[in-house]
């Protein structure tokens, strides 16, 4: 790509942004704004081009209408290899936009608010993702951004390659760009089956899932395989978002079992111990205290125990942890743990010691499998 010289920047996450451009503005990039980002930018003293200087219009519409001209979508999508769009810029008096830092109206978090089907009609971007997509199809001569995390590696790029960015960093930054529009219209897809729908049917017709990788095992079910796990984008994460204590690294097996196990005792409301290996229960038993039912979940198979999954639904106490040290388990899984517990458990330091929340959180109606 040629020198970066002008920068479009409109985001609604503002992480990190004053930062960034400072430091674009510092490599002698001209930053072009509007809106509520220009009005952020501005207050830190950083010089911005508004964009109705360059499109010679107002903000319409309440705001629907900034950024859809030529005059900024040509700046953005002209092949800088093809001599015949250079020359329309030029007859046209537009000038090209090398960076394109956006981020998108929060749609999903209003939803999640309860708010009118009026406000949430306001929050479907449309100047947004057509930035987006427009410098992504044209990622050979224009960055785009919509991660503010990836905001440090494109500013040490610029810095360091004379105000170009790498090949390869511009095309993953591309494949993020549309993968982020992607999920972002099929919120809004989903959303308006909902909202049209007769209220009864449980499944939607057409149903699309926007995953993030969240863990990684060194190998699937057997070492030979590969395996990753995934959470819904914007959910609470996997097991409803877990928090490792101690132990080793968690395997693809471990996560199978802990997921089962989790699942057969979060029915009961009195103290209860799952015992899980190879993805089937070898006990479960119930009592008066964990104790109680751990001896009787114990019971129905000590053999199989061995190297199992254990899981409770109240939090782990002494007494549970002085009755586990006689046994080799991979991972124990509880709402919480007592500090007494954890002193005890601490003479295993491989063993997996999980804090999960209950078991409703973060599934959602529907399962997947």
């Amino acid at each position: 790509m040629l020198k970066a010289n002008r920068a479009l920047v409109s985001v609604y996450d503002k992480r990190g942004l004053v930062e960034f451009v400072r430091g674009l503005a510092e490599l002698g990039i001209e930053i072009l704004s509007t809106g509520g980002t220009k009005a952020a930018l501005e207050r830190e003293r950083i010089a911005v081009l508004p964009v109705a200087a360059v499109t010679g219009l107002p903000e319409i519409l309440d705001g629907r209408v900034k950024t859809l001209h030529p005059a900024i979508h040509g700046g953005i999508l002209a092949d800088r290899e093809r001599g015949s769009h250079l020359k329309e810029l030029t007859e046209h008096g537009i000038t090209p936009i090398d960076l394109v830092v956006v981020n998108l109206y929060p749609f999903r978090e209003t939803v999640a608010s309860g708010a009118s089907f009026e406000e949430i009609i306001e929050m479907i971007d449309i100047g947004g993702p057509s930035m987006v997509r427009g410098a992504a199809k044209n990622h050979q001569g224009v960055v785009v951004v919509v991660d503010p995390d990836d905001y440090p590696q494109v500013l040490a790029a610029l810095e360091g390659g004379d105000r170009r960015v790498p090949d390869r960093l511009r095309r993953s930054l591309a494949i993020k760009a549309f993968r982020h529009t992607q999920a972002y219209d099929a919120m809004i897809a989903q959303w308006l089956e909902e909202e049209t729908g007769d209220g009864e049917a449980l499944f939607l017709r057409h149903a699309v899932l926007d995953l993030e990788k969240e863990l990684q095992p060194r190998y699937g079910e057997n070492p030979h395989q590969q395996a990753a796990l995934y959470r819904v984008s914007g959910g609470h994460g996997v097991f409803g978002g877990f928090e490792q204590l101690q132990g080793k690294e968690l395997s693809y097996n471990n996560l199978l079992d802990t997921d089962a196990a989790r699942r057969v005792v979060a029915p009961f409301e009195a103290a209860a111990v799952a015992i899980v290996k190879h993805n089937n229960p070898c006990g479960v038993g119930r009592g008066a205290t964990l104790a109680a039912a751990y001896e009787r979940a114990l019971a129905c198979d000590p053999v199989s125990a061995f190297g199992s999954v254990v899981a409770v639904n109240e939090p782990v106490d002494g007494e549970l942890a002085d009755a586990l040290a006689e046994l080799f388990v991979e991972v124990l899984v509880a709402p919480a743990f007592e500090e007494a517990a954890l002193q005890r458990l601490a003479r295993k330091p491989s063993l997996r010691l999980l804090v999960t929340p209950p078991l409703a959180i973060g599934t959602g109606t529907l399962e997947y499998r």
